[in-house]
């Protein structure tokens, strides 16, 4: 409604006659307040048509969503018949803004596209021009907004919430090399504002901040070309929301460590990134109302799953393939019958097996390690391993000839039996898989034999699904460990990590997805840098605010227009049963020739003008990578199979079947039309945010510390439209209050106050008091717009009074209090002088006895009263006497206390030591008393051997009797007296002086054992000398009876 002013007043004296009304109360309080009428050059219409605006009603069940959000309150519209003119506006239904939310199953959102009802004339007009309106909450306050769009008799209004659109916009270059910027001691100085240098820290920091005191869920728009450090910047982002919303250490860290698992599964080595994402992801981090993280959440988008079977040279597929044939345990390798990466096809297409300086033993070692903190158990990551390994032996399967049409067969070799037994089938089921396919007709089914590119495609296919749903898989896994608990607030910083813009020498399908999803992105940081900034100044009445930027929405168009453009084109020929790559792009140029971001080229090629530069993509598999399907016999077997994973992933397929068509989760959907959706779905998810960009920078093409590539570095800058937004910054007005805030902030500034003026009058007073040039702020309908360095101004001002304030207040109060003093002393006075005025005419006899008692009498109660205050003093020196004394002592027994507690400490840590040296002592003696025991052995031995010898030479050698037994006498004794010797010194009883004594026992044994040795050997040498002897006498005898009987053997028989 507009206030009954005439349009010869300025907007801004109309606003203030306005306020004037409402605080005079003429205002009725059931209507909306006024709004001033907006300047001539805003294509204002007839006044006749501001009187015929429709009523609007909020519903009183209405729910709005968080503080300070950009609220969607759900509004019954009257129609008025005096509107009898019908408008329509055509809406384009495939951007991803022009959707009505609609609360879903299971609190899931679900969006439906939504237009301008032909019908809605009043409506239509509003929307149109984007007039405003006012709105009556559930709470009685009126709030102005923008209709959003219409249903039926509903209407959706979008109400302002006093936000700026985007926080700053932060640079981010890739050092290419571990910079010491981002360590714990970083963390402290962002968290303790001990720092405000530019750092993600601070980006963090300041979405936190917003997030907390607006009630505002916030969001990291990380972009950046392919290497530019997009993943790593992620990874600090989200260490320093952990630090902030450090309440959960479990989940804390547990949030810190998902990267080691995705970046395993999902990131790999190109020609551009030796880290490069091959996926999309968005990490949604969720707080409670104290501001700590209560849980976690991951999307997903695109994995590139062409990656698993075909390889560019010089790249590698995913980093769990290298990491698990170079660091599996033998017992795993042994179970999944592991090779090393050069011996599957699948990773030796490609001649780089390996990256300089990264160790992929050791990373599949931390891989280990937090898998176990995602408490996955030990049967799941065998199942999983096994995924994998089955996955690299299926690149091995090869296929030979059956027949003279081409037909083949899976050849029955290693890779076929480790592949079949590692998904959990018989190697003749998957054989047949592979090899043929099953055709249902009226007569029955037919089998028809695959040829060899067939077989090819069915194997790389069950390759890629197997892969695709392992990895789905894990993050499921990783978010049911990351629930949010029942704290959730709904709060929450979501952080974008996507694969950045891609430019090869053959772009296919993926590049083709990946810059697609790069323009989209481009759009929105145009959409809120540029686009929602202009749309601010123009609503609010402020003129002169307008930059050109490059808008990429001509090459969203080219993607997105339907029935002609490149999506649907490439949908369409899914369905032709004679599209190859060929007709694809030829039917491309035929189309899209006339479109200025569209370029033909030679044979397959086309080209297309992104933002970021023009990019060539080569139709070669487009539509085989576009449709991406599945044979059902391939699915039947998965679902057969033994393990548990396969038949998971069988299930959640035929589970998908059942889906309508149009669902994003029907296998009838093509990859490019289910990428879309889900994008579309990103960036609704989005716009529901307040978005903080950060642009990462890549200064050299080869990947090297210390290089500085100017030319590429200001070809960034200039795509990613981050010199336009210098340049909006500077002309335009970063700096937006309400009038209300303002005057609440900087109010008390003025030197002349009155309490009935209106927020916008003090403002106005304030920015005049302080003479700020008019050039230097703009006064909009709702807010005060301030240049840079304008607020600056006004807070050193407000400091500075604030400062000051201080002290003078507590002059004031000392000044107050001494004048009511005097004040009060004046009265008594007055008082006095009155009474004894009067009591001297009374009391005129009794004067000259009064001159004589009255002095007696003060001066006696003067002596009481000095005796009193002596005593006084007297006892309160006496006392603080005592209190100094018991305050001394005090001091004293906490000084002996705290020297006990000392001492007792090194007590504690002399008996710990002593305890330990104990232990030490025991086990050395231990040791040596084994090895005392060791080489008394071999004595033990040789002493029964010389027992052994004297038994035998006992008859002969009777003299040398008493000699061994001597030595066997002497080796008893000497061996319990070592015996008795060692129990003695390891008695627990025993000082600390054990061990001394020890040693000198093993001296005093190695002493005796070398001079018993030597009379041992003395002994033995005689005894042998005697059997000698007695050998030699034997021989003798024998000898010659041995003569004769060979010689009567050599006789010959008679």
């Amino acid at each position: 409604m507009l206030s009954p002013t005439t349009l010869a007043r300025s907007s801004l004296e109309e606003m203030l006659e306005s306020l004037r009304l409402r605080d005079n109360s003429d205002w009725p309080k059931d209507l909306p307040p006024a709004l001033p009428s907006r300047p001539p050059s805003r294509a204002r219409i007839r006044s006749g048509r501001w009187s015929a605006q429709p009523n609007f009603n909020t519903d009183s069940n209405s729910e709005s969503g968080g503080e300070g959000q950009r609220k969607e309150n759900e509004l019954r519209v009257k129609r008025n018949p005096f509107w009898n003119k019908k408008r329509r506006k055509d809406v384009n239904v495939d951007s991803p803004y022009n959707v009505v939310a609609v609360e879903g199953i299971e609190g899931e959102e679900r969006v439906e596209e939504t237009g301008v009802l032909e019908g809605s004339d009043n409506i239509g007009y509003f929307i149109e021009k984007k007039l405003r309106v006012w709105c009556r909450q559930s709470n009685g306050v009126w709030v102005s907004g923008t209709i959003h769009s219409t249903s039926g008799e509903e209407s959706f209004v979008s109400l302002a919430n006093g936000n700026s659109k985007a926080g700053p916009i932060l640079i981010a270059v890739n050092p290419f090399k571990d910079v010491q910027i981002n360590g714990k001691d970083i963390v402290t100085a962002y968290k303790q504002k001990a720092t405000d240098k530019p750092h993600v820290f601070a980006i963090a920091e300041n979405a936190y901040n917003e997030m907390m005191n607006d009630g505002v869920n916030q969001s990291l728009m990380i972009s950046g070309e392919s290497g530019a450090g997009k993943t790593e910047t992620a990874k600090f982002a989200v260490q320093y929301l952990a630090a902030l919303g450090g309440g959960n250490v479990g989940i804390e860290c547990q949030i810190l460590q998902t990267s080691c698992l995705l970046e395993a599964f999902g990131n790999s080595k190109t020609s551009m990134n030796d880290n490069s994402s091959r996926f999309g992801k968005l990490i949604e981090i969720h707080f409670t109302a104290a501001g700590k993280i209560c849980g976690s959440k991951i999307r997903t988008f695109l994995l590139e799953k062409s990656r698993v079977v075909q390889l560019a040279n010089g790249e590698r597929s995913y980093h769990i393939f290298y990491q698990l044939c170079a660091g599996a345990p033998q017992a795993l390798r042994e179970r999944l019958n592991l090779k090393m990466a050069n011996e599957y096809n699948y990773l030796a297409q490609s001649d780089c097996l390996v990256i300089n300086g990264v160790d992929d033993a050791q990373r599949f070692l931390k891989f280990m390690e937090t898998l176990d903190i995602f408490q996955i158990s030990k049967g799941e990551q065998d199942q999983a391993f096994a995924m994998l390994a089955a996955v690299l032996w299926l690149g091995n399967i090869s296929f030979h000839a059956i027949d003279y049409e081409n037909h083949v067969e899976a050849s029955n070799d290693e890779a076929l039996i480790n592949a079949a037994r590692l998904i959990g089938c018989e190697p003749h089921e998957l054989k047949e898989a592979l090899s043929a396919r099953r055709i249902q007709t009226e007569e029955g089914n037919i089998v028809e034999k695959f040829t060899m590119q067939q077989a090819i495609d069915a194997r790389d296919a069950l390759a890629k699904f197997i892969y695709a749903s392992l990895f789905d898989w894990l993050v499921e896994q990783i978010n049911n460990l990351l629930e949010v608990g029942k704290q959730h607030t709904g709060w929450s910083i979501s952080i974008l990590d996507i694969y950045g813009f891609e430019s090869i020498k053959k772009n296919s399908f993926e590049q083709f997805c990946i810059n697609y999803a790069n323009e989209r992105l481009q759009q929105h940081f145009n959409r809120h840098i540029f686009k929602l900034e202009q749309e601010e100044y123009e609503l609010d009445g402020i003129d002169g605010v307008k930059v050109d930027f490059a808008d990429n929405q001509e090459c969203l168009d080219l993607f997105e227009k339907k029935p002609i453009g490149l999506l649907s084109l490439l949908d369409e020929d899914l369905h032709s049963p004679d599209a190859n790559d060929a007709t694809l792009a030829n039917k491309l140029k035929q189309n899209l020739n006339g479109m200025a971001c569209f370029k033909g080229d030679k044979g397959r090629v086309f080209g297309v003008r992104h933002f970021a530069g023009e990019v060539l993509y080569d139709t070669n598999d487009f539509l085989k990578k576009n449709q991406d399907s599945l044979n059902p016999e391939l699915i039947e077997l998965l679902s057969s199979c033994n393990g548990q994973l396969p038949q998971l992933f069988a299930i959640k397929m035929l589970n998908q079947t059942l889906e309508p068509a149009t669902s994003l989760d029907s296998p009838n959907q093509s990859v490019s039309a289910k990428f879309k959706g889900k994008l579309f779905k990103l960036m609704q998810r989005l716009e529901k945010t307040k978005p903080h960009f950060i642009c990462c920078i890549k200064p050299n093409r080869k990947q090297l510390p210390g290089m500085y590539e100017e030319d590429l570095v200001s070809q960034q800058l200039r795509c990613s439209g981050v010199l336009e937004a210098v340049r909006m910054s500077r002309s335009g007005y970063p700096t937006r209050m309400t009038h209300q805030e303002f005057a609440d902030r900087y109010g008390f500034l003025l030197l002349e106050t009155n309490e009935s003026q209106d927020p916008l009058s003090i403002s106005v007073a304030v920015l005049k008091q302080f003479n700020m040039l008019p050039g230097m702020y703009q006064i909009g309908y709702t807010k005060l717009y301030l240049r840079i360095g304008l607020i600056g101004v006004l807070e050193d001002r407000r400091k500075q009074v604030l400062q000051t304030g201080k002290y003078t207040d507590e002059a004031n109060k000392g000044s107050t209090l001494l004048t009511a003093i005097i004040g009060l002393q004046s009265v008594i006075r007055g008082c006095l002088v009155r009474k004894h005025f009067s009591n001297s005419h009374k009391l005129i006899p009794l004067r000259s006895k009064q001159k004589l008692d009255i002095p007696n009498e003060q001066s006696s109660a003067m002596a009481e009263l000095q005796r009193r205050v002596v005593d006084a003093e007297a006892s309160l020196g006496q006392k603080q006497q005592e209190n100094a004394t018991l305050q001394e002592q005090l001091q004293q027994y906490e000084a002996k206390m705290k020297k006990m507690d000392e001492q007792l400490q090194q007590s504690e840590a002399k008996m710990k030591k002593t305890e330990e040296q104990l232990q030490q002592s025991e086990a050395k003696m231990k040791k040596t008393e084994e090895m005392l025991r060791k080489q008394t052995a071999p004595l033990q031995a040789s002493l029964a051997a010389a027992k052994k010898s004297e038994g035998s030479a006992m008859a002969e050698v009777g003299g040398r009797e008493n000699g061994v037994s001597s030595l066997v006498k002497e080796f008893e004794q000497q061996k319990q007296s070592f015996e008795d010797g060692i129990n003695k010194t390891t008695q627990p009883a025993s000082n600390m002086n054990s061990y001394e004594e020890l040693r000198k026992l093993k001296r005093r044994f190695r002493a005796w054992k070398k001079d018993y040795k030597v009379r041992l050997k003395e002994t033995k040498a005689i005894v042998r000398k005697h059997r000698h002897q007695d050998s030699d006498k034997t021989q003798k005898k024998w000898w010659p009876n041995r003569g004769k009987v060979l010689q009567n053997c050599g006789k010959s028989p008679s």
